[in-house]
């Protein structure tokens, strides 16, 4: 058994094998480069685990080519907005409430005050732009 870990600051990669292995602590967006090459022999199915807090709105939007994102949250409030082919939609979470962005899918989101949301990416590949 290992110490307990912040969620927050150390993420968690689900790989190959069920395995379960600790991160580095997160130091921006830099880190994700990084973690891509650690984990490559995952493939697309490796899975970023990480809890993020925001009291801002997202200033550019993301997407993931190689699968789907769960997005739950943990705390107060996050709308997630995601760009189909048939329009925007946009889905307001509440602590305990999840979506999924589906693979491919353009998506940001929008915060009025403080928000705490638990990702599970699968992050290969991830693409941003500005908002």
């Amino acid at each position: 058994m290992t110490e307990p870990l912040s969620l927050a600051r150390f993420p968690l990669h689900l790989g190959l094998g069920a395995r379960a292995v600790p991160q580095p602590e997160f130091t921006g967006m830099e880190w994700y480069d990084a973690y891509v090459a650690r984990h490559a022999n995952d493939g697309d199915e490796g899975r970023l685990v990480q809890l993020s807090s925001f009291s801002e709105s997202w200033t550019s939007w993301e997407r993931h080519p190689v699968g789907d994102e769960a997005v739950i949250c943990t705390a107060g409030e996050i709308v997630l907005i995601q760009e189909l082919p048939e329009g925007l939609r946009k889905v307001t979470l509440r602590a305990g409430e999840y979506a999924v962005n589906p693979r491919g899918v353009w998506h940001t989101a929008d915060v009025t005050a403080t928000a705490t949301a638990l990702f599970i990416t699968a992050g290969r590949g991830t693409e941003h732009r500005p908002r």
